[in-house]
């Protein structure tokens, strides 16, 4: 079967730009940029080539790029996160780092001056941002919980390592993956919960038994894009947990070799599945693995609802439990990492994990040392026990940082919830997420409530608006919202959800509410002698 790579004279300019350089050269250059500046680089190396390192040029910070982390399954220690917290720290008012939906970390204000020093940080501790933006394949997300769930199948923390690995040469860059027709997800599930939105994902790797042995059924193809939104779409494959990399190389390079690139809006997996369909991609992957896949398992073992891991719970190891706070919109300051960096040492393991709901879970507490914990001050603002309108809040990063947004999301999404909380009690959580343009970072298709941004004609003026999606489902039964209202001012938009909340998810005025249900504040009630 012939590549699809297009001709030179049909090429976008991104098929263009990575023809007469790869991405990936820049990372040999970073010096050199350091010495002449931002303003002084060749404008295709800054706005897009540095992306194969992990970093970003902002037009609406110019001179402060963003940095995005790799973090498989979402893990890091303390002492990384101690190394984070430094760089950020480093930038004052305009350092801070957001937890991201593919439980990873940006970083913001950089300058390229300290980009070489900064990576020899990262390499020193052990972190890297290599490929983690453009036409790469982003962070590898698993099961947040992986080996301490006392309900897990399979432990994804070695499977989303070594995939990254492989597709990154051990961090170091790797060629054969850094050409690919546009970005590329993978995730791998080992719980019963589906924690990692496995329908959103280009791979999906979820638990289940075949013949007694336990592995996974694969699902591919799905996708979020301005113009189409696509849930992923069984293989009909089952595959061993030590075939995992090899699968997700195989699925990889067919894309790489075949996926459509002369119209960036149909770079995307699902559209080379469209064009070949299911039984031929199946054949073209068998080619590449060089053995032929087993079908799928009849049944899947995603039996449960989507869980959001906050609060205390107890570990599969005695004695021992992880305890998830909730971070609001997943924005952390410079003190706010060295004080979870502290906290993870002084009470867990010197562990810490980050969730796709933008929040952070400390493993390895003790039953002794939850009292001494749940008293440390960050958790008065990183809540065990938050609102239920809170609870679930997930943003994008909106247009104080980022170029493509078309509407502010972080500060107007936290402060629009927290005017909700003080007037609606509502008895349960509610997923509304906000993303700032419709390349939906924040997800917007897989909430309760989803609002995507847009711009809005209200009295002769062009305001910030959104588009409001309904109808996302997580879990057992997961499946995409759809757009339901188109061109709401945000200046108009809280009555409308008022709305909503009441008459859909059973809200209720507070004023109207005994008065141990009036207060926003909950309290956390923990019976000590259960742990």
């Amino acid at each position: 079967m012939t590549s699809t790579v297009p001709t030179a004279a049909s090429q976008n300019k991104f098929e263009k730009f990575k023809a007469e350089k790869d991405g990936l050269a820049v990372k040999a250059e970073l010096e050199h940029f350091a010495k002449i500046g931002w303003e002084a680089m060749d404008e295709t190396d800054r706005d897009h080539r540095l992306k194969w390192v992990g970093i970003f040029f902002r037009p609406v910070t110019p001179g402060k790029f963003m940095l995005r982390m790799r973090i498989p399954n979402g893990i890091l220690t303390s002492g990384q996160m101690r190394v984070l917290a430094e760089v950020v720290q480093r930038y004052g008012e305009d350092g801070n780092a957001d937890i991201t939906t593919r439980q990873n970390i940006q970083l913001r204000g950089i300058r390229i001056e300290d980009v070489p020093d900064i990576f020899r940080k990262f390499e020193d501790a052990g972190l890297t941002s290599v490929q983690s933006g453009m036409d790469n394949v982003r962070n590898i997300t698993g099961s947040p919980v992986a080996g301490i769930d006392a309900d897990e199948l399979i432990d994804t923390r070695g499977l989303c390592r070594k995939v990254q690995d492989m597709l990154t040469n051990n961090g170091e860059g790797n060629p054969s993956f850094t050409n690919l027709p546009r970005k590329f997800n993978i995730a791998i599930g080992g719980c019963r919960d589906n924690s990692i939105h496995a329908e959103i994902n280009d791979i999906a790797f979820i638990p289940a038994y075949k013949n007694g042995n336990l592995g996974f059924n694969v699902l591919v193809g799905g996708f979020f894009s301005g113009k189409r939104c696509e849930a992923a779409i069984p293989l009909d494959a089952w595959v061993d947990p030590r075939d995992v990399v090899a699968v997700c190389e195989a699925i990889v390079l067919v894309y790489r070799d075949h996926g459509l690139r002369a119209n960036r809006q149909k770079a995307r997996l699902m559209w080379l599945i469209d064009e070949w369909g299911l039984a031929q991609f199946r054949v073209e992957v068998e080619k590449r693995l060089g053995f032929p896949l087993q079908t799928a398992a009849p049944k899947d073992e995603i039996l449960w609802d989507k869980r959001d891991h906050i609060g205390i719970h107890a570990q599969k190891q005695p004695c021992l439990n992880y305890v998830g706070l909730h971070v609001p919109i997943g924005r952390l300051y410079a003190a706010d990492m060295f004080d979870l960096a502290r906290l993870a040492e002084v009470y867990g393991s010197g562990e810490l994990r980050l969730t796709v709901e933008q929040n952070v879970i400390i493993p390895d507490v003790p039953d002794s040392r939850l009292a001494p914990l749940l008293k440390e001050p960050l958790l008065e603002r990183f809540s065990v026990n938050p609102s239920a309108l809170g609870r679930s809040l997930v943003s994008c990063t909106g247009s104080q940082f980022c170029n493509f947004a078309l509407i502010e999301t972080k500060n107007r999404a936290l402060a629009l919830i927290q005017e909700l909380d003080t007037e609606l009690y509502c008895p349960q959580p509610v997923r509304i997420h906000w993303t700032g343009c419709p390349n939906s970072c924040g997800q917007p298709q897989v909430a309760d409530i989803g609002l995507m941004g847009t711009k809005v004609r209200k009295d002769g003026k062009t305001l910030e608006g959104v588009d409001i999606y309904t109808g996302g489902k997580v879990g057992k039964h997961a499946k995409l919202g759809t757009c339901t209202t188109k061109g709401i001012p945000c200046e108009d938009l809280k009555p409308i959800l008022r709305t909503m909340l009441i008459q859909d998810f059973g809200a209720k005025e507070r004023a109207d509410m005994p008065p141990e249900f009036a207060s926003r504040k909950s309290a956390l009630a923990i019976d000590m002698t259960s742990n």
